[in-house]
């Protein structure tokens, strides 16, 4: 049984309703082995695991056929809160990325060739990495901003190929998807008319849909991106 505070119970020991969240979160898949064992050496993810986030993304790629070379890789210093490595294999596209989520899920874009879509990270000459929050939804620090004024802002944002990435890799691991109330704004991304990418889950899908540069609301949001 629980200590209570009267009886001893540290005063910033986890209450009983976050353990319960945190078994729950244990057994639907979204706190993972190697995550736990990160907390029992009580540690936060340190720089000198990035080698095994790096193996894990490695034995990733390679079922879907796409070769990681660990050594050749950048990663940038990770920031505080910033602890989901998203890894972009050379060769990958809009397309291919989308391809590769709908043969997992059901899916549903705008437009037919999403390789028209300009992002401002590519894989064309190599693989590269970016570090994001690792959340289910889009950054809430980030709400009621439009792409434009993220880019006067001078943040960094995710690209529709990164959103793509982190959505196949959040489903192998946990079966569930990403942005089931909000939507992620692709604000390093923009379509042939300007327009700006957004992705989320809706009506059992994985949707890839689109707003104006302007648009701004509570529930679309750009995710922040460290490259």
């Amino acid at each position: 049984m629980l200590k209570s505070h009267a009886t001893g119970w540290p005063s910033d020991a986890p209450t009983p309703a976050q353990l319960k969240e945190l078994f729950s979160q244990i057994a639907s898949g979204r706190v993972t082995k190697s995550r736990v064992q990160i907390f029992l050496r009580g540690k936060d993810e340190p720089d000198n695991d990035v080698s095994e986030i790096v193996a894990n993304w490695q034995e990733f790629w390679s079922q879907y056929g796409y070769q990681i070379n660990p050594s050749g890789i950048i990663i940038s210093a990770r920031r505080e809160g910033f602890n989901r490595l998203l890894v972009i294999p050379q060769g990958l596209t809009n397309n291919k990325a989308y391809e590769l989520c709908a043969k997992q899920f059901a899916c549903w874009r705008y437009m037919d060739d999403l390789d028209k879509i300009q992002n401002d990270r590519n894989p064309d000459a190599e693989t590269y990495t970016v570090w994001v929050r690792d959340r289910l939804e889009a950054d809430e620090e980030l709400k009621n901003l439009s792409a434009n004024q993220i880019a006067k802002k001078r943040i960094s944002g995710i690209t529709l190929l990164e959103r793509e990435v982190y959505e196949l890799k959040y489903y192998s691991e946990t079966k569930e998807h990403l942005d089931r109330q909000n939507w992620t704004l692709g604000c390093g991304s923009r379509d042939p008319g300007g327009s700006v990418p957004n992705a989320s889950w809706r009506d059992d899908e994985f949707k890839v849909s689109w707003s104006i540069p302007v648009d701004a609301s509570d529930r679309l949001r750009c995710r922040e991106v460290v490259s």
